[in-house]
């Protein structure tokens, strides 16, 4: 492909470079204003800027989608290389750093940036101050590598060869009604007792279903009464008395109301993974925050916070 502008030289502007990659990837203007954090005129500017400097049309639009232009893919594969050597280059610039003051990203679902993180982040700004905190409420799997945050803890190993790890946890998985339900729905002693019962499902309707058959219990979509995409929701569902949830020990624990039904069953065993990249482990204050979060979630149990119980009251629990 010949390019009308030298991208190499210097008159090549990263910015609007970076611009065009993330709208490449998240598929419009307005997911890759938000994502670089920027207004999406001032990133339509940045594009159409580029592709002036370029004299090359980089996007085409077809009914609502954005879609690459052949020019677009044959210059997105060059940008995609420039980010993977800039993203590479920041990771071992911030490993390198001894300072322990500044940002740290810390990924976690929504159900544990709810209920575990507060009280974490109000020890942490006990004893590091200068440290400062985002937390990412996110149930995916945030990219390490493209700095999407410096630690995640997940519920999974990683595969990649420059992430670290470290299994700091391992808790039981099993399903929980309120009381309120139990009363008036009666007691669920046996697999058959779930034919007529409620669920409320936390992320997608088949996943659960495999998840409930995998435990044999023979539920269908009639017994997914009420399906929600946030955990923190989904198990205030269950708390008000809509159905049975899956939930691990360790946050049910904290939640006297919610009963545990079927122990019988074999529970699914949770691990919990603290991640990070090999590039960022010899940064201070990450490696401070990493090993302050290693040493809670080794705990025996979770700590927890919520407004209707404060830790100090389950804390002797």
């Amino acid at each position: 492909m010949h390019l009308c502008m030298d991208w190499h030289s210097s008159n090549f502007d990263w910015n609007q470079a970076r611009a065009f990659l993330t709208t490449a990837e998240t598929g419009s203007f307005s997911a890759a204003a938000k994502k670089l954090k920027l207004t999406q005129p001032t990133l339509g500017r940045q594009v159409a800027a580029l592709e002036e400097a370029l004299n090359l049309v980089l996007f085409e639009r077809i009914g609502r989608k954005l879609l690459l232009t052949p020019a677009g893919r044959d210059f997105l594969e060059h940008i995609q290389a420039m980010g993977e050597a800039a993203n590479q280059a920041s990771l071992i610039a911030s490993g390198r750093t001894q300072s322990a003051s500044g940002d740290v990203c810390v990924s976690v679902s929504d159900i544990m940036a709810l209920y575990v993180m507060p009280q974490i982040v109000a020890n942490l700004q006990k004893i590091a101050p200068q440290i400062r905190l985002t937390i990412v409420a996110y149930n995916g799997l945030s990219d390490l590598q493209r700095r999407e945050a410096d630690i995640a803890i997940r519920h999974v190993a990683p595969s990649q060869p420059e992430l670290i790890s470290r299994k700091v946890r391992e808790a039981k998985g099993r399903l929980y009604a309120s009381q309120s339900y139990l009363d008036r729905h009666g007691p669920i002693d046996t697999v058959d007792d779930t034919k007529n019962a409620a669920f409320v499902g936390i992320g997608e309707a088949d996943e659960l279903l495999t998840f409930l058959h995998s435990w044999g219990l023979p539920v269908t979509q009639e017994n997914l009464r009420v399906l929600t995409t946030n955990g923190p929701a989904g198990w205030e569902l269950a708390r008000q008395g809509m159905g049975l949830t899956p939930m691990t020990d360790d946050l049910a624990f904290y939640f006297p109301e919610m009963k545990m039904v079927l122990a019988q069953l074999e529970p699914v065993t949770v691990p919990y993974w603290l991640t990070t990249h090999k590039e960022l482990n010899s940064s201070k204050r990450i490696r401070f925050v990493f090993d302050h979060l290693a040493d809670t979630l080794l705990q025996k149990h979770l700590p927890f916070s919520r407004t209707a119980q404060p830790f100090s009251q389950v804390a002797s629990i």
